[in-house]
């Protein structure tokens, strides 16, 4: 069992979930509009929050990904850019962050 099988695991779980809701944020977001004018105002508004909850997920699932690279390639846990050790604390809350503490400043 290698070092990162867990957070390997949970991080493969995670991308899992988010494909899932883009999925279905997808799918409402292709619904038909309404033909109410005050109907299809509030639908508007309802696709432009579905829209950030979009990019925010496909903007974790961009992380997700180089995270699962790095567990690949044998860096994950390094900052990329010092190279230190990520604490584990830090890893506990962020899985996916590229950075260390000092570094994501």
């Amino acid at each position: 069992m290698g070092k990162w099988d867990k957070r390997r695991a949970a991080l493969e779980t995670r991308l899992g979930e988010l494909n899932e809701r883009l999925l279905e944020i997808e799918e409402a977001l292709d619904a038909p509009a309404p033909q109410d004018d005050e109907d299809r105002a509030t639908e508007r508004e309802d696709d432009e929050v579905m829209e950030r909850l979009g990019n925010s997920g496909r903007k974790e699932i961009e992380m997700i990904r180089a995270a699962l690279g790095r567990i690949e390639d044998g860096s994950y846990g390094q900052c990329v850019t010092c190279g230190d050790d990520i604490s584990e604390e830090r890893l506990d809350l962020l899985p996916a962050t590229p950075f260390c503490r000092r570094c994501a400043g």
